[in-house]
């Protein structure tokens, strides 16, 4: 009956407002004596109606489903903001780039440096290698990239070893040396820990023409060691805890942004962006 004299374009949100009112105590739930037959009427329709919604179409399983969908999304947002900001400051712990002690490639006056914590028997820093080379050649000066070790241990002994071999090239031949031997370490190696044999470590050295007896005496005395884990015990004061492990950093402001895995040059470019603006 009640369906009859209400137009069916009506009902639904005629329903929703008085239903919702009802749930809510905006209007009595029973009509009073002098109403009239017909607003119970209409009274009983809706609850009829309100509850046939919640029972077959599930009216407020939607709408809790929606809320609790709300809720988890806010949690998640708000625990990587969290993480983040951890990251960041965890990432400020940094030891300061010096050129007397690192490894820099590109302009060491540039105002923003990509500091890498790496394993050369990574097979994501193998990729990872020519991903940086692509960056510093793309931004002209402005960008340095600073190479400290990271060698994990399920990579050992060959990820210590070429850490050492790479820093023994570098007492020998200097940087140029440190960044030829490094670049043919990565791309050579088949990588996961026994990717570049240590007996061709030396016989490496002999060909980009580091002298062989001095280069020898170096890795076999061990004394590399020492450098090699300090520079793993700074990568873990910043938050390093894979490889590769990436720190971008505005020299002039202080400002960072960590970074881990393999990234594509987009992302590093747009960090790189971002850090440039940065103030102090």
């Amino acid at each position: 009956m009640f369906r009859n004299r209400v137009p069916s374009r009506f009902f639904r949100p005629i329903l929703v407002a008085v239903s919702s009112a009802m749930l809510f105590g905006a209007i009595p739930q029973q009509a009073s004596a002098d109403e009239g037959v017909e607003r119970e009427a209409i009274a009983q329709e809706v609850r009829k109606e309100m509850q046939r919604l919640i029972q077959q179409e599930g009216l407020l399983d939607a709408a809790i489903e929606r809320g609790i969908t709300n809720y988890i999304q806010k949690q998640r947002a708000q625990a990587q903001a969290q993480k983040t900001r951890k990251k960041s400051d965890q990432a400020r712990n940094l030891r300061p780039v010096s050129a007397e002690r690192d490894h820099i490639q590109g302009n060491p006056d540039a105002r923003i440096t990509l500091v890498e914590y790496s394993d050369f028997e990574c097979p994501f820093c193998k990729r990872f290698h020519p991903t940086v080379k692509k960056l510093i050649d793309a931004n002209d000066g402005k960008v340095n990239w600073v190479y400290r070790h990271f060698p994990l241990q399920f990579h050992n002994p060959g990820a210590q070893k070429q850490a050492e071999a790479s820093e023994c090239a570098a007492e020998i031949g200097g940087n140029d040396a440190f960044w030829h031997y490094s670049d043919l370490l990565y791309g050579r190696t088949r990588s996961n820990g026994k990717g570049f044999p240590v007996s061709g470590l030396v016989p490496l050295a002999t060909e980009i023409g580091l002298d062989t007896a001095a280069f020898k005496a170096c890795l076999e005395s061990g004394r590399m060691a020492a450098r090699v884990k300090e520079d793993y015990q700074d990568g873990v004061k910043a938050g390093i805890s894979g490889t590769p492990g990436v720190i971008l950093l505005n020299r002039e402001t202080g400002s960072v942004i960590p970074m881990a895995g393999a990234v594509p040059v987009r992302r590093l470019q747009a960090a790189v962006d971002q850090l440039a603006t940065a103030e102090k």
